[in-house]
């Protein structure tokens, strides 16, 4: 499956600032409790202790540093401020004067609340989405949504989203061919051959038999409730209905896997 299934949103919010975060949001991953302001206060000076305080709540809400630590919303600032007594949160632009400062404050947040780099929790990663892909229909967009989540909560690094898109797109493949294989063993022969001649285009037609059966009344009519019964007692004849299913997760059957 290729990576283009991301929709555009998605690529926006992934990994950033695209609004400010609600109240409740900056109550959850931007609220400092007293572990935190005892590493925010060892800063030295107003700036850096505002620095430290919002990419601590930078990664927690978003799974990563960012590549300039003052690109958030002002509203972060300002609630970060307001917890820590800083009435100027002005000074907060004086955190980009010095970018070594701003890499050891990512490494000690890093270190003290133990997140992790992607590569380290890519494995743990694969067997929840690997689970998750063939117990459920979810599309390769939700799947998306899901990891990145996962991530999140873990403490682990978000990687680019081309890399996540990419496991989510082979893992859902993989999925596919293992429900494809499954229903697959529990064909018998004569089936087989049944199910394969529906594919056959009669020189009379320009569809195929399951074409044809596929293709529901579009009217309300006697007529095409007869019709309706008749394609219902020809689909049944077929015997698809036979085939042991019972090693396929019961919501892979109950909907066609959405593609994206």
């Amino acid at each position: 499956m290729p990576v283009e299934f991301l929709t555009d949103e998605q690529v926006a919010v992934y990994g950033r600032y695209v609004q400010p975060p609600a109240r409740a949001q900056l109550e959850r991953y931007f609220f400092l409790d007293d572990v935190d302001r005892g590493l925010v206060e060892r800063r030295r000076g107003d700036h850096n202790r505002l620095g430290f305080a919002v990419q601590l709540g930078t990664v927690r809400f978003l799974g990563t540093f960012l590549s300039d630590p003052l690109d958030v919303p002002r509203e972060v600032v300002a609630y970060a401020s307001e917890q820590l007594g800083i009435a100027d949160p002005s000074c907060f632009t004086r955190y980009r004067e010095r970018r070594q400062t701003q890499d050891e404050h990512a490494i000690e947040i890093r270190r003290e609340y133990g997140y992790r780099d992607y590569a380290a929790a890519a494995a743990e990663l694969h067997e929840f989405l690997t689970a998750r892909a063939w117990t459920s229909n979810e599309s390769a967009r939700m799947l998306f949504d899901r990891a990145t989540a996962w991530l999140v909560d873990r403490r682990i690094l978000l990687p680019g989203p081309t890399t996540l898109a990419r496991l989510v797109a082979g893992i859902r493949s993989e999925a596919s061919d293992r429900l494809w294989r499954s229903i697959a063993v529990g064909i018998p022969s004569d089936l087989a051959d049944r199910l394969w001649k529906l594919l056959e285009v009669q020189a009379a037609s320009r569809f195929s038999a399951l074409e044809r059966l596929r293709t529901a009344p579009a009217r309300v009519s006697g007529p095409e409730m007869v019709r309706a019964l008749e394609r219902a007692a020809e689909v049944a004849g077929v015997g698809a209905g036979t085939v042991d299913v019972s090693g396929v997760p019961a919501t892979r059957l109950r909907r066609w896997p959405d593609t994206a």
